[in-house]
């Protein structure tokens, strides 16, 4: 089993378990006044094995499971297993920090779910191949057209604040998935711009 498998796995049998259980849902997701006055800064990472309903998992895990294979193989060979579930693990933390910061001493505040993560992941995917389909309610999207979307929608759905839905986690997870990937390996730049400006070619 890959780790992309492995964090499936976990995530969903947390989140199913934590469905029917609101004491462990409680004391997963992210609850600022638990970090801030409590120190149980484990919720910066374990809001995101647990989600609000089957619709919100299944919609991360069919992500997580189409591209975290494809970046698990890119990134394995320069940092290890290890570094990529440190990779995604660093998505958890680096997407919801805002957040945290924003609401830290608001009781009322909760945050769960692993868009953040696997955001960054779909990301970092895109980098790599912008011009791949990906299947937006079974309709074919270049994935360069659907990142941009995406970001536009984002960034209006936050600031319209009209859902509960974390939008400030998804673009962080995603700057952060383009962010560690040119840390990791600059030249990737250079290989989006080429395939983007050219989009018959091949991967």
């Amino acid at each position: 089993m890959n780790a992309t498998l492995a964090i499936i796995l976990v995530t969903t049998v947390v989140s199913f378990v934590a469905f029917n259980n609101l004491r462990l849902l409680g004391a997963l997701w992210l609850w600022p006044p638990a970090v801030q006055r409590q120190g149980q800064y484990y919720r910066l990472l374990t809001y995101g094995v647990v989600h609000a309903d089957f619709a919100h998992l299944a919609f991360n895990m069919i992500t997580l499971y189409f591209f975290g294979g494809v970046i698990e193989r890119i990134f394995t060979p320069a940092i290890d297993t290890a570094g990529y579930v440190a990779f995604y693990l660093g998505g958890l933390l680096v997407s919801i920090l805002p957040s945290y910061l924003k609401h830290r001493h608001d009781p009322n505040y909760r945050s769960l779910g692993a868009s953040g993560a696997v955001s960054a992941v779909l990301f970092a995917y895109i980098l790599f191949q912008p011009w791949s389909l990906i299947f937006v309610f079974f309709v074919p999207v270049p994935a360069i057209v659907f990142a941009v979307i995406y970001v536009g929608y984002t960034i209006w759905a936050d600031r319209q604040g009209a859902d509960q839905i974390n939008h400030q986690a998804h673009l962080w997870g995603a700057a952060y998935g383009v962010g560690f990937t040119l840390l990791l390996e600059p030249r990737v730049l250079l290989l989006f711009l080429q395939r983007l400006l050219n989009p018959g070619l091949a991967g």
